[in-house]
């Protein structure tokens, strides 16, 4: 059924070149684990975009039963862990998760950096590359508040205070995420907007790009 299903699409839209211009890329010698224990390291890029779809997946299943209010959030949270089936090893799943793709990406950086592979012509995809690790960031500093506990909360209100003490746009950018005078409602539902829809956006498409640069130019050659 499914390759009647692929067929059918396939004779309206002529998906199997694309999907072999795909398959069918060589990868480079260097960077074949199979060849080279050394290139283990050419895996984290892989790994980390892996893990980020764990991400991705666990946090769309999180977000059927998260309520992004003051009064319900922790209680949401709880209900996800002790009554839905295996809501705790979703959620187990992305709280880690945010903290591994964090290690995975900060390899892969090092990687790049150490390897030469951010100079020409690839100057360009190391800048997609940096800006996806600030975006990382920030969606690990914003999802931490929605928990709405004790220890979210403070966290957050010292990450709110060292913004704010950022050059030109810290008391923009601190009154921008914290929503009003104090971390309360108008922060949970901003930290949520941003973590759910603007960041998730923005991800999406630098990967997008970060793919589309890394095809046209290759993988970068050994030291």
């Amino acid at each position: 059924m499914l390759k009647s299903i692929y067929n059918w699409v396939d004779e309206r839209i002529n998906v199997t070149p694309m999907w072999r211009d795909i398959a069918d890329h060589e990868v480079p010698e260097h960077v074949n684990p199979a060849h080279h224990f050394s290139a283990f390291v050419y895996c984290f890029g892989g790994l980390t975009f892996f893990i980020t779809v764990i991400q991705i997946l666990s946090g769309m299943f999180l977000t059927m039963y998260y309520v992004p209010d003051i009064i319900n959030a922790n209680a949401s949270v709880k209900y996800l862990q002790n009554e839905v089936a295996f809501g705790v090893i979703v959620r187990g799943m992305h709280h880690w998760g945010a903290s591994l793709v964090i290690v995975m990406l900060f390899l892969h950086t090092l990687r790049v950096f150490f390897t030469g592979a951010y100079k020409k012509p690839r100057e360009l995809n190391w800048v997609v590359g940096v800006l996806i690790f600030f975006v990382m960031l920030g969606l690990g500093f914003t999802g931490y508040l929605l928990p709405w506990d004790n220890k979210a909360y403070f966290a957050t209100k010292v990450g709110l205070e060292i913004a704010n003490t950022v050059p030109l746009i810290g008391p923009f950018l601190g009154q921008l995420l914290q929503g009003g005078d104090i971390v309360g409602a108008q922060t949970l539902a901003r930290f949520f907007a941003i973590h759910v829809f603007f960041l998730p956006g923005a991800l999406l498409g630098l990967l997008g790009l970060h793919f589309v640069l890394i095809r046209k130019q290759g993988i970068s050659g050994p030291l």
